[in-house]
């Protein structure tokens, strides 16, 4: 079974959670609300770990404040990320 890169919020809401790779070769996390918030997130450890990456993402995806527990999960695995668009 391969990793998972996409979340949907559980709870019926509409918010996304995603990581990709870019052609250059970086990882970054998306968030999406489903209505008006988009943000980018370039993630800036040197070789982050997808499964960590992972992790963070369904727990944060799960939570009523996806953004702040984003940010929380990311902390607690030591991966730092820098906003790029949103």
């Amino acid at each position: 079974m391969g990793l998972q890169s996409t979340f949907h919020a559980p709870h019926g809401g509409a918010d996304f959670l995603g990581w990709r790779k870019t052609r250059a070769g970086t990882t970054e996390i998306i968030y999406d609300d489903g209505v008006a918030r988009r943000m980018v997130w370039r993630v800036a450890s040197a070789q982050p770990s997808e499964d960590r990456i992972s992790d963070a993402l369904r727990v944060a995806v799960g939570a009523l404040r996806v953004v702040p527990t984003l940010h929380e999960e990311l902390k607690k695995r030591a991966i730092s990320i820098e906003r790029i668009a949103g």
